[in-house]
């Protein structure tokens, strides 16, 4: 275990986590998630245990060490199998392993874990403890306020209170219900209504357990407002879509001083990291498919979203790419300068 999970749920001590999220929380985009705080708890997608046990343990299981603090989310509800998982995850030298409660997909739904298993606590604290019985990194939990026709406040005290008697070292808490049946997976982040007051009920009612929330967040004013009253705050689309965001993490979460760090200098970090892995064989669109936000809002980043974009797909695309984008974004911001300079002029 490492000093920075010994610190990770301290109550008192406020975490700022980037959510789990299928399909865009690879290894490239923690790295890159990892240049812009060097704070922010940041979680792999969710791997099942099937896939662990059964497939390639390498491709799902390896990150970097600059990634760290890093958790992997698991996906199960066979407490023998997921504890074998949860080792092998400590084994990987993972700062957490989490249980992922609240998952509404087809493809879970068919395997019976994911949100399933707000309908059976009982079994969720098996898992649990079965995973606190062969690790000593945190063991978490995240999941939905309830399924489907459940009563959300009677769901989530229900899970609640069978985790954190197994050990659970956190309880996440997706402020929505999933809707198992009627709604995909985009729907489900979307459509049930967000209930944050029962996030905050749950943590009056446990003041010694930490209690993080997820669902909705959009901005670090909001993230401040939540850890007024709660431990730890997870955001998710909000991070990936604009991840400049979290180059402010470490000031306004954490109390850093410093200024925080800039788009360009954040492409100076992230290039190294980019070259190593295209000796490596991986192809440039796979990495840079995650800083496509990174110039949200700046003059010029469009063009730097179609050159990444469409360029970076091609056959033995190299660094150049890159550098083509970031000459476009230079161009436009010296435009956009010039013009401003001169409507400023001509006010005198």
């Amino acid at each position: 275990m490492t000093e920075a999970t010994k610190k990770l749920y301290e109550i008192n001590s406020p975490v700022f986590a980037v959510a789990p999220m299928l399909d865009w929380t690879d290894r490239h985009c923690r790295a890159f998630h990892r240049v812009l705080s060097k704070n922010s708890l940041l979680y792999t997608e969710m791997v099942t245990t099937g896939a662990l046990i059964h497939g390639d343990r390498d491709r799902h299981l390896n990150f970097s060490r600059q990634e760290q603090p890093v958790a992997c989310q698991l996906g199960g509800s066979d407490p023998k199998v997921l504890a074998e998982c949860a080792k092998m995850v400590e084994d990987w030298g993972y700062d957490e392993v989490n249980l992922n409660v609240g998952c509404p997909s087809d493809r879970v739904q068919s395997g019976k874990f994911g949100a399933c298993l707000m309908l059976e606590p009982d079994l969720v604290a098996e898992c649990i403890a079965a995973m606190k019985d062969v690790v000593s990194i945190p063991v978490t939990t995240k999941c939905r306020i309830g399924v489907d026709d459940q009563e959300p406040e009677e769901a989530l005290n229900a899970l609640a209170d069978k985790v954190i008697a197994a050990g659970t070292d956190a309880l996440w808490v997706h402020a929505r219900k999933a809707w198992l049946k009627g709604l995909s997976p985009k729907e489900n982040r979307d459509v049930p209504p967000l209930d944050y007051d029962l996030v905050y009920r749950l943590k009056q009612r446990l003041p010694d357990v930490f209690i993080g929330i997820n669902g909705g967040v959009a901005t670090l004013e909001e993230t401040s407002a939540h850890l007024e009253k709660l431990d730890g705050v997870m955001m998710g689309r909000a991070a990936y879509q604009n991840p400049m965001l979290l180059a402010e993490v470490d000031r306004v979460v954490y109390g850093e001083d410093g200024t925080a760090i800039t788009p360009v200098e954040a492409m100076d970090a992230y290039r190294g990291y980019i070259e190593n892995e295209l000796t490596a064989g991986t192809k440039l669109a796979s990495i840079t498919r995650h800083i496509l936000g990174t110039y949200q809002g700046v003059p010029g980043a469009r063009h730097f979203r179609r050159i990444m974009t469409v360029e970076a797909n091609k056959v033995g695309a190299g660094i150049e790419v890159l550098e083509d984008a970031l000459a476009a974004v230079s161009h436009h911001q010296s435009v956009a300068l010039e013009a401003r300079e001169q409507k400023e002029a001509a006010l005198i």
